[in-house]
């Protein structure tokens, strides 16, 4: 039954309802994404729950056109990606690359530490490049992948395993103690970064120490598996707060891991919601791990395992072997590469360039480096700004203040892969590599709606 004229929403009122469920969409994919192993299982989920295929990288594959499928690296990489209409050496790829990883901290084995009153702290390894004294005085919780006993010693059985619950604390010393602490605190990892879990009797932390220890026996328990058939682990620490919404209007995205899953998710949304949209190209999203250090893993960006997927789809569709398939199909693509930019600080004028640097609320940032920092070139800026023409969207750019640095990124990473055409670009947050990050909800909505108008062309 249609609804009458007057009951119909107007075309504003329809993309201020689409907007509202899109922004509550990346908060919640935020709130179960506690670690890259969870990021990696919502998208999996989504992409199920819309029709693509998973595809193992130790069996032959046989691509459909207009097919949908995706391929996992490790449980921290995924790769989903829908078979253009047209032949990848005639049509090329449409790729838009992120990564699944934060800073933040590791357990490192056997990481238990008896103290004074039967207080129990951990000992950890800092992972990538973090704001250490941001994670101070929050509630913590742990995730970690399983590495169970099978019965085929050279497959051992994965199992992702989150205990969820405010398990951990990181306390700061007191001010009396350290009354220069607002001048300036030099931290250290190994002594001041330590997580409290708990108070145990000696007693009982022998008994649990026999069984492999506090934390693998909490683990063990969540998985509901014995503590003896773990013969691996990885354990990550993370803020348990939920993502908010913050500002006067609500125009702040307050949340951790805002860099870089803001980006992966919307490269998500928009592959998915032109997913039935047929087009001559092949799409599609790559979500590599270990950008935080560096890359260099087989499900970092540093890999070849990008231009595999890439040749392996191009040998099915094409029907054979002919690296001139492979190439022509190089040779037409065009990559985003995604990741997040320093917005403009109000306190701190002077760290940023005086003619370009992006506001949090203005548009996709484009970032630009006269030393090849960055992939972007005078084309690859020309298509994206394209592309945000074409979706009504303005853009910024950021260059690095002239005494300044930069940093490479994934699009970089990849060129000594793949000699890809391409720009780099991001969404203009607050607070980069803190345990909580600010970021724009209009910046948020626009990039969804270039990276859509990307995979319709």
């Amino acid at each position: 039954m249609e609804l009458p004229e007057h009951l119909k929403p107007t075309e504003t009122e329809f993309q201020e309802a689409t907007d509202i469920i899109l922004t509550a969409q990346l908060m919640n994919w935020l709130d179960e994404s506690r670690c890259n192993f969870l990021a990696v299982g919502v998208m999996i989920e989504e992409l199920e729950e819309n029709g693509f295929q998973p595809l193992d990288m130790t069996e032959e594959w046989h691509i459909e056109p207009g097919g949908k499928y995706y391929v996992v690296q490790n449980d921290t990489a995924i790769f989903a990606f829908i078979a253009g209409e047209a032949l990848p050496g005639d049509a090329g790829f449409h790729i838009i690359s992120s990564h699944s990883d934060s800073p933040g901290f590791k357990l490192k084995p056997n990481p238990e530490i008896y103290g004074d009153g039967g207080v129990v702290s951990l000992n950890v390894e800092k992972y990538g490049g973090g704001i250490m004294y941001t994670w101070f005085d929050r509630p913590l919780s742990m995730a970690a992948r399983l590495m169970v006993r099978s019965e085929n010693v050279m497959q051992p059985e994965s199992i992702i395993v989150d205990l969820e619950d405010p398990v951990a604390i990181i306390p700061h010393l007191a001010i009396h103690f350290n009354r220069g602490v607002n001048e300036g605190n030099p931290l250290s990892v190994q002594k001041d970064m330590k997580p409290v879990i708990g108070n145990f009797s000696k007693e009982e932390f022998d008994e649990l120490t026999k069984m492999g220890g506090v934390v693998k026996c909490m683990l063990a328990d969540a998985a509901e598996v014995a503590p003896e058939d773990i013969l691996g682990m990885e354990v990550i620490v993370y803020p348990i707060e939920k993502a908010k919404l913050a500002g006067v209007h609500n125009e702040y995205i307050v949340s951790g891991r805002l860099d870089d899953l803001s980006m992966a998710f919307s490269s998500l949304q928009a592959l998915l919601t032109q997913s039935d949209t047929p087009t001559a190209a092949t799409r599609v999203m790559a979500v590599f791990d270990n950008e935080e250090t560096g890359s260099g893993t087989r499900q970092g960006a540093a890999a070849p395992t990008l231009r595999n997927i890439l040749e392996r789809i191009t040998n099915s569709l094409h029907g054979d072997c002919n690296p001139e398939n492979f190439m022509r199909a190089i040779a037409g693509s065009f990559m985003i590469s995604a990741d997040d930019a320093h917005a403009w600080h109000p306190n701190y004028n002077e760290k940023y360039d005086p003619t370009n640097h992006p506001v949090i609320g203005g548009g996709p940032v484009v970032k630009i480096n006269a030393n090849c920092k960055y992939m972007t070139d005078s084309r690859g800026d020309a298509i994206f700004r394209g592309l945000c023409e074409k979706a009504g969207v303005e853009c910024q750019y950021f260059v690095n203040h002239g005494d300044v640095a930069g940093g490479s990124t994934l699009g970089n990473i990849l060129t000594s892969q793949l000699d890809l055409a391409g720009v780099d670009m991001g969404c203009a947050i607050w607070g980069m590599h803190s345990a909580c990050e600010t970021a724009g909800v209009a910046d948020h909505l626009a990039t969804i709606r270039v990276f859509e108008e990307f995979y319709r062309q």
